[in-house]
This record gives structure tokens, sequence and C-alpha cells, in this order.
């Protein structure tokens, strides 16, 4: 079973994908990793939301950041957004895409470029079961 499932919007966002999984191998917590596009695979990505049988979603997204509030709208699991740094404000946009989300979609926000918060805010959250 997946406990964890890491979700980027690009393949460019490997290297925080790779720190995202780190952790949570550190600590034997099983993951998925797949690159899902809110934007050009909608289809995809609601069909992983809906087969997936993970406990929490991490969402690694730059730019306009919407995949961490997709997910969010498709599910009742946790999620939590990662935004990415970028030429565009420095990330900035990504950060503010995330933490902005309207009543009824909550999406928790760690740090630029932190995967590896995001990883250890999954353990405790799984912690509380």
């Amino acid at each position: 079973m997946v406990v964890v499932a890491i979700l980027s919007g690009s393949a460019s966002d490997a290297a925080i994908v790779d720190k995202t999984a780190a952790v949570l191998a550190r600590n034997g917590i099983t993951y998925d990793t797949r690159v899902i596009s809110a934007h050009r695979e909608p289809d995809t990505l609601d069909q992983y939301i809906k087969t997936s049988d993970c406990k929490i979603f991490i969402a690694i997204a730059g730019l306009s950041a919407a995949l961490p509030g997709v997910i969010a709208s498709k599910t009742e699991k946790p999620v939590i957004g990662v935004p990415v740094s970028g030429n565009m404000m420095g990330g900035l946009d990504a950060l503010l895409s995330i933490v902005q989300m309207p009543r009824g979609v909550p999406v928790a926000c760690v740090g630029l470029d932190n995967g590896e918060n995001a990883a250890l805010l999954a353990i405790r959250m799984l912690s509380i079961q």
C-alpha cells in the first residue's frame, strides 16, 4: 500500500521530488511518485486521485501552482503543497497560489522548494492515527 503520493506538475521538479522521497524512505514510509500536470493532463490526474490508496498527497508545483488545489478539490485526503521557486517573482506566485485556497479546499503549504518539510509534515500527520 502506498501511504504518500508525491505528485509534481513537471519533470523539472525532479530534484524536489527526490528530496521529498528520500525523507519518506528514511522513515520507512511507502510512496509513489508521478508527474501529472493539472493543466495538460486533467483526466489522468482525476483518475489517479480516484484510484490511489494513499493516505496523503504531496503536490509539488510552480508558476500558477494549480496542482495542490485541484487535488484538494477532488479528495477528502490531506494535501500538502510545495511551491517551487522559479523565474517568476522568485516563486512568490506559486506560494500565493497554494496558500490562498478558497474555503472548503484546504491545502497545507510548506516553504519554497521544501519537499523535506512536506515529507516531515506527512509523517507527523500519519503519527496521529
